[in-house]
């Protein structure tokens, strides 16, 4: 589920579980996330999904629910 893949690959990035992401995950309670790590997470995002974000969609991600809603805008969810 694709779903899915984006808790591993937050959790991968993030150096965290998979069970500690949810939507509400995001730089205010995911210590590891900051400007570094948000970008390799956008890399990684794009290379799995085959997708490239606009730089307003990046700078828009606050939380995994963001980032959900953004595949969704690329019709991957």
């Amino acid at each position: 589920m694709i779903e899915d893949d984006v808790a591993v690959i937050v959790a991968k990035v993030f150096s965290i579980s998979t069970s500690e992401v949810n939507d509400q995950s995001g730089p205010e309670n995911i210590e590891s996330w900051d400007s570094f790590n948000g970008l390799i997470l956008v890399d990684e995002l794009e290379n799995h999904f085959k997708i490239k974000f606009s730089i307003s969609e990046i700078t828009d991600v606050k939380t995994v629910a963001d980032i959900k809603r953004h595949l969704k805008n690329h019709n991957v969810i």
